[in-house]
């Protein structure tokens, strides 16, 4: 078999499944890469150099000839309404949340996406779930909580302005998931992504000069680069966007997004490991016990999730996406 017809609309489910872990352990290593930038830069001008990284990369690879484009005579509105709630809405509310509330209550309001996004998904999408899906889709929550709780993290209602705006940022991933299963029966997952990319970075520089020229401090736009570790940094992640924007898109196209969202949870995992391995990081019993009650859950709720699965009707065949 080419490797081209593996992103036919008729692909199976268990490819989904794989890619769907595969985009969690990318993701979860990505808290890790990123980590290391926020020493060099500010979290502002990192999300704009990811994004402009990962647009200069799909750039050469479109001019290479690697991929094939055909936005013609199709729904471009959609595209710029996905990526207007992801990238542009979640990370923006995200960074603004932040601001008044700390990364472990971020973590904890971020772990409640699956059910927020199944919510969502009965509304608009009719997707049903099992019973059992519900209970393990909670259990895999529940562990992502028990690491933070357990590491003396809680949700200080204080600081509600920022809470509030994460939880709108998790409401607008649920959204995002929701939305390109529409999107996807136009589209295949290299032209939403470069869509989602190229919009992103744009946005994104325009916040960024727009804050340094506000503030004078020029400078630190350039900075960073002088130092070779973060401009490779920076060309990781730039890869890892790339990577997870197409996986995503590949499978919220095969699918349900209640079942796609519940695997994010398994990134929570993968950056503990990669924190111990690689920073040094120390793993507790609650780390472990919380790490598998995520997997527990993740499997169960894909284990028990229903068996009918719809398939997104692309207008054109997801093989145009790469040569084989």
């Amino acid at each position: 078999m080419k490797f081209s017809q593996l992103f036919t609309k008729g692909s199976n489910v268990k490819l989904a499944y794989l890619f769907a872990v595969i985009n969690a352990v990318v993701i979860g290593i990505s808290f890790m890469l990123v980590k290391k930038t926020l020493d060099y830069a500010s979290p502002l001008d990192t999300l704009t150099f990811r994004f402009a990284a990962a647009f200069v990369i799909l750039l050469i690879v479109l001019a290479c000839g690697l991929v094939k484009l055909n936005y013609r005579g199709k729904p471009f509105y959609k595209l710029l309404l996905l990526a207007s709630m992801y990238p542009l809405g979640y990370f923006i509310l995200q960074t603004l949340g932040l601001k008044s509330a700390t990364s472990a209550e971020g973590g904890i309001i971020s772990a409640f996406t699956p059910i927020i996004t199944m919510a969502i998904a009965s509304l608009f999408l009719k997707e049903s779930t099992t019973l059992l899906q519900k209970l393990f889709t909670f259990l895999s929550i529940f562990g992502v909580v028990f690491i933070f709780i357990m590491k003396g993290s809680s949700v200080d209602l204080s600081k509600m302005s920022g809470i509030i705006l994460l939880l709108v940022a998790c409401v607008v991933f649920a959204g995002y998931s929701v939305l390109t299963r529409f999107v996807a029966k136009d589209f295949t997952p290299m032209e939403i992504s470069y869509v989602l990319i190229g919009t992103g970075f744009i946005v994104m520089m325009l916040m960024s000069l727009t804050s340094h020229g506000l503030s004078g401090t020029w400078d630190a736009l350039v900075t960073p680069f002088a130092t070779p570790t973060f401009t490779l940094l920076i060309v990781l992640i730039g890869v890892i966007q790339i990577v997870t924007a197409f996986l995503a898109s590949f499978v919220l196209a095969r699918i349900k997004a209640s079942q796609m969202t519940v695997f994010t949870n398994l990134s929570t995992v993968v950056s503990i490991v990669a924190g111990a391995v690689f920073l040094g990081e120390q793993v507790t019993w609650y780390h472990l016990i919380g790490s598998m009650l995520i997997v527990v859950g993740v499997i169960g709720a894909t284990r028990f999730a229903g068996k009918k699965v719809h398939f997104a009707k692309t207008s054109t065949e997801h093989a145009t996406a790469l040569k084989s």
